[in-house]
């Protein structure tokens, strides 16, 4: 027997006799009447369609709908951009925004958005000034180069810097420095956009100083340094030091620049990290250049910083494309309040979040481990079973690929649900619990989970169980 489809479509309710039910009126409180309208017209598109599709069409429940509707206002009214409680242990987790960014920055930047500000304006002399002047004195100051210039990441810090002093001319790079960087951009491809032409000299895994040497001629313009800081190559291999290759820019009086990208202010070995090169060490050692990204080991807000000789800065800043790639007052208020922190460096280690989850202690991530583990056994022994583990996780970011924290994790195993299904569920949650999956368990590890966390990833966990 056939059945009558169009019976099922005309019990459908009429969109203004939705709109009069009382748990939808209770939403024109705080939402306008054309999203709550169009979130009733999404929904009975949607059951007409599924009426239409299927063989034996369900009987649509009327409460069912207005549910229906209700979680679509949500989505609809929700931000797309939103805090996520980040529980991979992944510290520079690059798809989740890399850096965070501590009170003190947090404050600063809402002190500047919400009002007008001194962003281009001479407090003392009345006049126009410069947007860099507000971060230019503390990063030399901290790194003890000549001039500063800041833009809005290192990719066009880069691009920058070599359109500026090497369009239509060459720049010799070291094969094995050939990095690739987040979202598939390649170094080659960014220098090839900024009208500089690449001269690769060495192999991968071997690069000596008079490869250099053999290369430069008199359409040479830099000589250019990558440091590796997402990738490591091992066993047979030889690279020119930073110190070795500006020796030899001094003597064919070219210009050396080093792409830092993690730009690292602090010397890391000193709390039990790997060596890191740090901005100051690149200096030091003579660089003209070095540029590197804000939201990495520097911990700060999204950024590409350019320090060195200021013949070469200032040649950049006058530089057309700088318009093109200037950084924003509430990236230059949060840097500003980042890199004054690094004044006091015990300070910084307590106030820059990622600089803060860098150095955490065993002990101390054990401890908030097995206070949070008697929490979720409490209330979900029946829903999971729950452990403590020690587990390592990766610095992230293209920071120190080699080395991996050791941490403790929250290690979950569901009783009635699957584990793609709890990973699924907890990505759902208000805030959404990104966690990570190990040998088909839910791990949550400590490291990235902030304490003030707690209480909602407890509340995620719950929703996600029962």
């Amino acid at each position: 027997m056939e059945i009558d489809k169009r019976a099922y479509l005309r019990n459908l309710p009429a969109v203004h006799e939705l709109l009069q039910h009382p748990r939808l009126q209770g939403y024109l409180k705080n939402f306008s009447k054309d999203l709550i309208v169009e979130a009733i017209r999404l929904i009975l598109n949607q059951k007409r369609e599924e009426i239409l599709q299927s063989a034996h069409p369900p009987q649509i429940a009327p409460e069912d709908l207005i549910a229906l509707i209700e979680k679509e206002i949500r989505r609809t009214a929700r931000p797309h951009l939103r805090p996520v409680i980040n529980a991979t242990g992944v510290v520079l987790h690059t798809n989740l925004g890399r850096a965070p960014l501590g009170k003190e920055v947090l404050k600063n930047i809402h002190l500047v958005a919400q009002g007008y500000s001194n962003l281009e304006f001479d407090l003392q002399s009345g006049e126009r000034g410069s947007r860099y002047t507000h971060v230019e004195e503390l990063l030399c100051k901290i790194s003890g180069a000549e001039a500063a210039l800041v833009v809005n990441n290192n990719a066009a810090a880069v691009l920058l810097a070599l359109n500026t002093l090497a369009e239509g001319k060459e720049v010799v790079v070291s094969r094995g420095e050939l990095v690739e960087i987040g979202g598939s951009f390649r170094i080659p491809d960014v220098m090839k956009k900024s009208g500089a032409n690449l001269k690769e000299v060495g192999t991968t895994n071997r690069t000596h100083l008079h490869d250099y040497e053999q290369a430069i001629n008199e359409k040479t313009a830099l000589l250019l340094k990558v440091h590796t800081s997402n990738f490591r190559i091992l066993g047979f291999t030889a690279e020119v030091s930073l110190k070795d290759l500006v020796k030899l820019g001094r003597t064919k009086d070219l210009p050396v620049m080093q792409d830092l990208g993690s730009g690292c202010l602090l010397d890391l070995s000193r709390y039990g990290l790997p060596q890191e090169p740090t901005v100051q060490e690149a200096l030091r050692a003579g660089a003209d250049l070095v540029t590197f990204s804000g939201d990495k080991l520097l911990g700060g807000p999204q950024g590409g910083i350019i320090l060195g000789q200021k013949k070469y800065v200032d040649l950049i800043k006058k530089n057309p494309l700088n318009r093109a790639v200037r950084i924003d007052k509430l990236t230059l208020a949060g840097l500003e309040a980042t890199l004054r922190t690094y004044l006091d460096h015990e300070k910084a280690l307590i106030q820059i979040p990622v600089l803060k989850m860098l150095t955490y202690s065993e002990s101390e991530l054990k401890k908030r481990a097995k206070r949070l583990q008697r929490a979720i056994a409490q209330e979900l022994s029946s829903f999971c079973q729950v452990q403590i583990k020690k587990e390592n996780s990766p610095v992230g970011g293209g920071s120190l690929p080699l080395h991996h924290l050791a941490t403790w994790v929250i290690a979950l195993r569901p009783l009635k649900i699957s584990v793609a299904e709890m990973e699924k569920r907890l990505r759902e949650q208000e805030p959404p619990i990104i966690a990570r999956i190990h040998e088909d368990t839910i791990l949550l590890d400590m490291r990235t989970i902030d304490e003030k966390e707690e209480k909602d990833l407890l509340l995620g966990l719950r929703n996600s169980l029962l």
